[in-house]
């Protein structure tokens, strides 16, 4: 680690960079607690200020990955959604609410995600189930996924070592790597993989689409969302790269005009914009993620659809986003994803 840390924190000139199996060493060593915390500390913000190369990155997600044991289900096709760990805070986002949707689609789902993180300590789907619904992280939600063809894992038990340095990322303040990289992780193996997450910050793109051609997903799919979310191309036009395989990302430009019918574009756009005016919290999306799934009303009904409609257009259920939303009103109108949550929360409390 001493000399890791001699070639990356020489400031901005003088820095070189680590090889990938440099920095599969580096980040193993502080998975595994061989290294002292200010050490740990001082390698992830000088990794992040050097600016990391594609091959650090995939070494750094390499050491994750490894310390992971998939779990493997009996399901055929599996998608996860990846949204930013450290939450969002300035418009409402029912993405948690969109999962039990694209089950009833026909596409099992799991959101992967933690307790909010730093900088922005935003919600989450793991808070929104142990704040809100009082869900314990238990391992039992593992088996409910083949249950109930959907569900929600939580890094805590799906790699304790990264939870581990949850307060030496505060301490930090800054996004480190990991913060890209926990988002691109296979917890649970199905026949078919498929992963749905995002970048921020343009240029990451690249580093995630190199991964995915080495990851064990058969599908990635990556794209700059509302806040950094998997909500593609509601709040402006999205760049949505799709990896299958060991091929080259397909870019795809993705917005309300290319999306939808020119009636579903006005009638989302009217409803993201009544959504801009609402502070989010625990509270706020509970009432009225709940009263969409029951009723399929509202304006947490359209962005619901929209995001469930367009990921499984993207995960080739449907031909189009459009015919994907329309299958999901249907969803939400009948209140059978709605009945679907409420008995999986029943379950993940026992």
């Amino acid at each position: 680690m001493k000399e890791y840390l001699q070639k990356i924190a020489a400031g901005p000139r003088l820095s070189k960079d680590l090889t990938e199996g440099e920095a599969e060493d580096a980040l193993l060593m502080i998975l595994d607690d061989q290294v002292s915390k200010v050490r740990a500390g001082v390698f992830l913000i000088a990794a992040r200020m050097k600016l990391e190369t594609v091959p650090e990155n995939i070494g750094y997600w390499r050491a994750l990955q490894n310390r992971i044991s998939p779990v493997k289900v009996d399901i055929n096709r599996l998608l996860q959604i990846a949204d930013p760990f450290d939450g969002f805070q300035r418009i409402p986002y029912f993405g948690f609410y969109a999962v039990p949707v694209i089950a009833r689609l026909g596409l099992p789902v799991y959101g992967h995600s933690a307790l909010p993180l730093p900088p922005k300590f935003g919600i989450t789907f793991e808070q929104i189930l142990q704040n809100h619904y009082e869900v314990g992280e238990g391992k039992q939600r593992l088996a409910l996924l083949e249950k109930y063809q959907f569900g929600y894992l939580n890094t805590a038990v799906t790699l304790p070592q990264l939870e581990a340095l949850r307060s030496l990322r505060i301490e930090i303040v800054k996004r480190p790597m990991l913060a890209t990289l926990e988002k691109i992780l296979l917890p649970v193996q199905a026949r078919q993989n498929i992963l749905a997450t995002t970048y921020f910050h343009r240029g990451y793109e690249v580093a995630l689409t190199e991964i995915g051609k080495l990851s064990p997903f058969d599908k990635v799919i990556i794209g700059n969302g509302m806040e950094g979310t998997t909500l593609f191309g509601v709040h402006k036009e999205t760049k949505v790269f799709v990896q299958n395989g060991t091929d080259e990302a397909e870019q795809i430009n993705l917005s309300l005009k290319t999306l939808y019918t020119e009636k579903t574009a006005q009638r989302i756009t009217e409803a993201h914009e009544e959504l801009k005016s609402i502070e989010p919290s625990l509270e706020i999306l509970a009432k009225m993620g709940e009263n969409a799934l029951k009723t399929g009303q509202g304006p947490a009904s359209l962005q619901i659809a929209s995001q469930a409609g367009t990921l499984a257009h993207l995960c080739g259920l449907f031909s189009t986003a459009q015919e994907g939303l329309e299958q999901a009103f249907t969803v939400l109108e009948s209140g059978t994803a709605y009945d679907s949550l409420m008995n999986w929360i029943e379950d993940a409390k026992d």
